[in-house]
């Protein structure tokens, strides 16, 4: 297998029927059809270093804060962005000594603007989602069902201890609270990822550990 091998043709996928209740023009369109998982993880890097979605998918990338999405995103998305880090990130440079607690509510607003006007576009888009966000994933959906178009989630399986110290490389702690918040929903997403339920209106799933999310090289859309 050459190491440019797309996912969706490396690993085992767990096929899932159609949404169940879904409108009828969803069951008719072939590339929403069938929604899979396909897990990854513990696979000793035999992992494929690309993963491709069609052109105007959209990507949920969702993990613990410290896992590496942002890193990821970065270093292998080729096409549009929508990154909550890189707007904290420009926030805090432009408020520079403020607690993050302070001007959050403007950093989230300012994400979420950008997030909207991306979707106008009509192009495929990656997101950052740390898997606390449910209601972005709703919106994302309906956005891919009005495109007919896919929506993919890129799910980030790193143990606390690993996230926490991911956290404290980058500077960028969060409260206790907030972290229990994000580890309980990211758990919940995972474990049922990997036991072949999807989030209403998910296409597919994709399990990564730290291992293979370091191994992809791309991730291409169309």
């Amino acid at each position: 297998m050459r190491d440019r091998t797309r996912a969706y043709a490396a690993a085992p996928a767990i096929p899932l029927p159609a949404r169940a209740g879904a409108p009828a023009g969803e069951r008719a369109r072939p590339e929403r059809a069938v929604r899979s998982v396909r897990d990854l993880r513990g696979r000793g890097g035999r992992t494929p270093r690309e993963l491709g979605f069609a052109e105007g998918d959209l990507v949920v990338v969702s993990g613990l804060p410290g896992s590496g999405k942002s890193t990821l995103m970065r270093r292998v998305v080729t096409g549009p962005r929508a990154d909550s880090q890189e707007t904290r990130e420009h926030w805090a440079a432009r408020l520079p000594g403020v607690p993050y607690a302070l001007y959050r509510p403007l950093a989230r607003l300012d994400h979420y603007r950008g997030l909207r006007r991306a979707l106008r576009t009509g192009q495929g888009l990656v997101v950052h989602d740390c898997g606390t966000q449910a209601w972005v994933r709703r919106w994302l959906a309906r956005e891919a069902a009005r495109r007919g178009r896919g929506l993919h989630l890129l799910l980030l399986d790193v143990d606390p201890e690993r996230a926490l110290a991911g956290q404290r490389t980058r500077g960028r702690r969060v409260s206790r609270y907030a972290f229990a918040r994000h580890r309980r929903a990211a758990a919940r997403l995972i474990s049922s990822a990997a036991a072949g339920t999807l989030p209403g209106g998910c296409t597919s799933a994709v399990l990564l550990d730290r291992e293979a999310a370091d191994r992809l090289t791309v991730i291409r859309l169309g």
